[in-house]
């Protein structure tokens, strides 16, 4: 008798929250609960989701990009299907995987730079991890340079690189060698490389965290840099690669070379874990240097033949769709009707991004009664303002959006290449309402922000006693 996962998924609606508290994470379910983000999905379609209700919500975190195609995009599912009902053999260990070749090819045709090979894995921060190590036997070199606020991930090596304290405390040391230096500071990018230590400058062109754009000429003249003392240049396109910015990878907005790329997210159209590096040949020549070398570094999961058929569906998706075009004309769409709404209310700072890769940060405003109220959250919590913006647009709008990072007043929005304009317009919508609601000071949403702010010191103070106890 086959597995009823229908059943499993009818039986658990209304309790699942309660189990995965009870079974596999409770603090994010608190998390959920207290943003009121314990929605009960059944079921989603491009850029919605569906309640029990047959309430549709617009999803524009995308799986934090996972979606860029949309979830359940029909060419995607029926390529997982074709090989499920192939019988193809898969993970034979000892094989030349041939979906892996294909998907390898059509990746290095999309890259704007020359880069001949592919290494598969299972994710972003398995990326990360390979291209640190590979750098280090490519240069001989140890070190490394990351950017403040960078996310590269979370597992040992990534955590090395991530420029987010939030992250990284509590769990020193690192591995070794990395230095970490302010986004545009070329000077201390080559006080680092001029050490001779340092193998690779990793960046992201777009930073997840706060949404953070490089300044014009930054990435060109670190390029040099590292070339002029000999370390690699890699680009962290996981989630601004696959045509999120309005272009295949973020970097083509810099007019930069770099010697490693990395992919995943997306890559797959949100099906299939799956990781991809492209690399020189000669960094590839380095590592797998000869057949005693051949599995020097390798994934047991890689090139699986669901992830590779997943991936060579989601760029045939794209080409086939235009969703690169139509990123950026859905971006440029955005971005006027949020520069709109920026000139109209105080506490719109900036609008920044490219393509559906959006960052809208928020600034002390200049009016009494806000700068008051603006001036109290802040003092009692750093990281609670934005969360005046995604719990109303969440609540009132059904809006799925999210804080950009930590201790900064962003909200970031990464809808699915796929949306159309009046998913455009119904976001604009409920975005200047809450923007009208958050302008009036006192008023209900302030009250439910300092509620919120009580909330988080007591929850620090409680957790304070219970580790000094």
């Amino acid at each position: 008798m086959s597995l009823d996962i229908r059943r499993i998924l009818d039986s658990a609606r209304g309790r699942q929250f309660d189990d995965f508290a009870e079974h596999v994470h409770p603090q994010w379910t608190r998390v959920l609960r207290t943003i009121g983000f314990n929605k009960n999905y059944v079921a989603a379609e491009g850029a919605h989701l569906i309640d029990a209700e047959g309430k549709r919500y617009l999803d524009f975190m995308s799986g934090w990009g996972v979606f860029n195609f949309g979830r359940n995009h029909p060419t995607i599912k029926q390529a997982l299907l074709d090989v499920l009902e192939s019988d193809f053999p898969g993970w034979i260990a000892f094989d030349a995987p041939i979906l892996a070749a294909e998907l390898a090819r059509e990746l290095k045709a999309r890259v704007p730079n020359r880069l001949e090979r592919v290494y598969f894995c299972n994710s972003g921060t398995e990326t990360v991890e390979a291209a640190l190590k590979f750098a280090r036997r490519a240069t001989g070199k140890t070190g490394f340079v990351h950017l403040k606020k960078a996310f590269h991930g979370l597992t040992n090596g990534a955590l090395a690189a991530n420029g987010d304290d939030s992250f990284r405390a509590g769990f020193e040391p690192f591995y070794p060698g990395g230095v970490q230096i302010e986004l545009n500071d070329l000077a201390a990018l080559e006080r680092a490389l001029e050490t001779g230590t340092i193998g690779a400058f990793i960046f992201e062109p777009i930073q997840g965290k706060g949404v953070f754009l490089p300044e014009p000429g930054f990435l060109r003249e670190a390029e040099r840099l590292c070339r002029q003392h000999g370390a690699l240049l890699i680009a962290d396109e996981v989630q601004s690669g696959m045509g999120r910015t309005g272009k295949f990878v973020g970097y083509e907005w810099e007019d930069v070379d770099p010697d490693i790329v990395l992919f995943s997210k997306a890559l797959s159209g949100g099906y299939v874990p799956v990781g991809a590096v492209l690399m020189r040949k000669e960094i590839y020549d380095k590592v797998y240097s000869s057949m005693e070398k051949a599995m020097v570094h390798a994934c047991t999961f890689g090139m699986g033949n669901l992830a590779m058929a997943a991936g060579l569906a989601a760029l045939q998706v794209l080409d086939q769709e235009q969703l690169i075009e139509r990123a950026a004309r859905m971006g440029a769409l955005f971005r006027r009707g949020l520069d709109d709404l920026k000139d109209r209310f105080e506490l719109i700072a900036d609008v920044r991004g490219r393509g559906l890769m959006i960052g809208i940060e928020f600034g002390k405003p200049k009016s009494l009664g806000l700068r008051t109220g603006w001036s109290l959250i802040h003092k009692m919590d750093q990281n609670l303002f934005p969360q005046a913006v995604v719990i109303p647009l969440m609540d009132d709008h059904r809006i799925l959006s999210q804080v950009a990072g930590h201790a900064i007043d962003v909200v970031k929005i990464l809808p699915p290449l796929v949306v159309d304009e009046s998913d455009v317009a119904w976001f604009l919508r409920g975005f200047e309402e809450v923007m009208v609601n958050l302008h009036k000071f006192p008023g209900p949403v302030w009250e439910v922000l300092k509620k919120l702010s009580k909330h988080a010191v007591s929850s620090r103070s409680r957790e304070k006693a219970q580790h000094d106890g």
